[in-house]
């Protein structure tokens, strides 16, 4: 299991952020996110099936900086947590968005 790859973030417990447009994305060496008008760049290896990191965005336009974990768990979904620095954490449970290819 990886959670490298894109997420659509299904809840966010006492939060109400989980938007259709709410995402992450891991990738070798980090990643973004979107949640509402939370957004950030992920820093930091995103290997195995889980993955601690820092990260640096905007909260409703302004700058803003945190930490953040995320685990896969045996049911293929992800849980983790976006942390602002002097702020809210903010926990959230996503799955795994689909690909598709579609020859030409």
């Amino acid at each position: 299991m990886s959670v490298r790859g894109k997420w659509r973030v299904v809840e966010t417990p006492d939060h109400d952020m989980a938007g259709s447009g709410s995402y992450l994305l891991f990738t070798n060496e980090g990643g973004e996110f979107a949640l509402d008008c939370l957004t950030g760049a992920i820093h930091g290896r995103c290997e195995g099936d889980a993955v601690e990191f820092t990260w640096d965005g905007s909260d409703e336009m302004e700058p803003a900086r945190g930490r953040g974990w995320a685990e896969q768990l045996a049911d293929g979904s992800l849980e983790g947590e976006i942390c602002l620095d002097g702020g809210d954490d903010i926990p959230f449970i996503a799955r795994r968005l689909a690909t598709s290819s579609t020859a030409c």
